[in-house]
């Protein structure tokens, strides 16, 4: 560690001036509860207002195809969490928990009373948390290509040797992690740009998420979240609805066969497609649990 401490604090304070500037330029800004600035960008009007979350090492760009088609109906919010994007850095840790104060930060500055929370891979825990925290605005939750088994565990000595790998040499080994999230008929001009993308992400936001992510108990915490779950999943890995419905209030999955872990920009015709399904699905669940009460 005392070896690389010159060029770590180097690449922490340049990270930390670009965050700065960024700042003052972003116009889309919260500070949330642990005092990390919060970029968001929002286009559309309509509830319910559709929340989308990146995931590991990703930022808002990656719903770029979403955008364009969900906010001609509805309020369209897409947040970079914190130490990713354009959000500030400002801490040495990164959790689940402090990832989902991030969304609800961002939802209250908005003032918004029904919202749909998506979130992609680690992002969907981090709706679960989010959901978790202000019960009376979200209506449901959609994973994207996530949460596929909600009680999986992780041997402590595999996890350890995982981790390791990422805090030797991250670039190396987030490169091959990427490029395993993607069959082999995949388009290579995506996996290449996904690749080389999130392996430029900060190793110390890296490494830490990725702790946070597998220590955090998303099961545990979906059983306190009274809102329906969806999930569209590709079937690179199987998706245990048994074990889902065991702690979410009702669990449902629409599947994109064939496809890699980015669903929404390999095929986002597809996922557009299937995500307004589950967004009117939602709205019927919604009037349905309104008119019982």
């Amino acid at each position: 560690m005392k070896t690389y401490s010159r060029s770590w604090l180097i690449t922490v304070s340049l990270f930390l001036l670009l965050s700065a500037g960024c700042s003052v330029e972003r116009k889309n800004q919260v500070v949330s509860s642990n005092g990390v600035v919060i970029s968001y960008d929002v286009q559309g009007e309509g509830e319910p207002a559709l929340v989308f979350v990146h995931g590991w090492c990703c930022d808002r760009r990656y719903w770029n195809y979403q955008v364009p088609y969900f906010s001609r109906e509805y309020k369209v919010v897409t947040i970079d969490l914190a130490g990713h994007g354009l959000s500030g850095f400002g801490r040495e840790s990164w959790t689940i928990e402090a990832f989902g104060g991030n969304v609800v930060s961002v939802v209250e500055k908005l003032g918004i009373e029904k919202v749909i929370l998506i979130g992609h891979s680690m992002g969907g825990a981090v709706i679960v948390e989010a959901a978790k925290r202000m019960p009376d605005r979200v209506v449901g939750l959609v994973g994207v290509d996530t949460l596929h088994n909600v009680e999986t565990e992780y041997p402590k000595e595999q996890l350890d040797d995982f981790i390791y790998g990422f805090k030797e040499d991250f670039v190396k080994n987030t490169r091959e992690f990427v490029r395993n999230m993607f069959p082999p008929d995949s388009d290579p001009n995506i996996v290449e740009r996904i690749v080389e993308d999130m392996s430029s992400a900060h190793p110390l936001v890296g490494v830490t998420a990725l702790l946070g992510y597998f220590n955090y108990d998303v099961a545990e915490a979906l059983e306190e979240v009274k809102v329906p779950l969806y999930c569209i999943n590709t079937d690179l890995l199987p998706t245990n609805v048994e074990a889902n419905r065991r702690h979410a209030v009702t669990f449902e999955v629409k599947l994109m066969p064939g496809m890699g872990h980015f669903i929404m920009i390999e095929d986002p015709e597809t996922f557009n497609r299937l995500l307004d399904e589950v967004i009117d699905e939602l709205k019927i669940k919604e009037l349905e649990s309104g008119e019982e009460n």
